[in-house]
């Protein structure tokens, strides 16, 4: 499986790792625009053996390589990895991308899923949004769960994870860094928006159980840190905000059915946190499960995005989601 990397960011750098490292994927190709990495062997960047793969700035490496496969680590929104998707479905790649709003755009970008599921099946290709969240615990995990239910009447889940493995976009949208004033001033801006991915593990779930969601509420509200904390792309000194308290409700009618909380902040420890995921499901029979500590956020994007290359390889072509496809299994454990 020929694969190109596009975008070498904390997630993007440990997606090539891994595909340089197996023995099913060849890496054919890396583009990002860090002017500190251009040239550079992508071994080097990632930090495993050299390649000859230098890396590249311009897109035009995907029709020079002809990949099955592109891998676009770059943004968690719709808007920007749109035209990068398009640009590799037209020249016959398929397409994982590991942008929130991509693990399920229908409702929230109507028009540009219909429009990427047209593309993909006119060039006979698989697109998918995936991550560790959305992607999988707060939406595949449940509806696999929901498999062992008779009847499911509501779904009540928490993720509380520690941000410290992500790079510069996922703390500047969870507001690490900044003072509660510019907390709040992001927030009603725009540029803060907590967890991205909440409508869209939402309308996975409820797709998948038929249920008809009629309003969807957010609230977010800044974690303030008692301590200093740091990362190698963002400080945090005592009163500043550490992460963002984030949480959903999903209703029919006046019914709240789906629950969801995310509290994500950096080295939550330091504070006597501990990381986890919950899961509760009400119905006949309920099932109640715990992970402790939390599936790690980093390392299981990474996996989650690699270990999908073949099964979107072979997925019949257009715009699908994880709860289209089969079980995610590790590909990296084949000897």
């Amino acid at each position: 499986m020929r694969i190109v990397s596009w975008g070498l960011g904390a997630m993007g750098r440990g997606i090539a790792k891994n595909i340089i490292e197996s023995s099913s994927m060849k890496l054919v190709g890396a583009i990002d625009l860090n002017p500190e990495y251009m040239g550079k062997d992508v071994g080097e960047i990632v930090e495993t053996q050299n390649t000859g793969i230098l890396v590249s700035k311009d897109k035009e490496i995907i029709e020079k390589t002809n990949p099955d496969l592109v891998v676009i680590a770059t943004s968690s929104f719709v808007k920007d990895v749109l035209p990068q998707i398009e640009y590799a479905v037209k020249n016959h790649c398929n397409v994982i991308t590991i942008a929130e709003e991509m693990a399920y755009p229908f409702d929230s970008h109507e028009e540009e899923a219909i429009y990427m599921d047209s593309l993909a099946k006119r060039y006979g290709v698989t697109i998918l949004g995936t991550g560790v969240n959305p992607g999988f615990v707060l939406d595949t995990l449940i509806i696999a769960l929901t498999g062992v239910c008779n009847k499911v009447n509501k779904i009540v889940a928490r993720r509380i994870n520690d941000l410290s493995p992500f790079g510069k976009t996922v703390m500047e949208t969870q507001g690490v860094g900044t003072t509660p004033e510019e907390f709040e001033e992001g927030i009603k801006s725009g540029k803060i928006v907590g967890h991205i991915g909440f409508p869209q593990s939402i309308r996975m779930i409820a797709k998948a159980l038929g249920w008809n969601i009629t309003d969807i509420k957010e609230e977010r509200k800044p974690i303030i840190s008692n301590v200093h904390r740091e990362t190698p792309v963002v400080k945090v000194e005592p009163g500043m905000v550490a992460g963002c308290n984030h949480s959903a409700k999903a209703y029919i009618g006046d019914e709240v059915v789906i629950e969801m909380q995310h509290p994500q902040q950096i080295h939550p420890h330091l504070e006597g946190v501990e990381t986890g995921d919950y899961i509760e499901i009400y119905g006949d029979p309920d099932i109640n499960l715990a992970i402790k500590p939390e599936i790690p956020g980093g390392k299981a994007t990474i996996a989650i995005a690699t270990n999908m290359i073949p099964i979107v390889i072979e997925a019949q072509p257009g715009l699908k989601t994880m709860a289209d496809l089969p079980v995610p299994r590790s590909i990296l454990s084949i000897k």
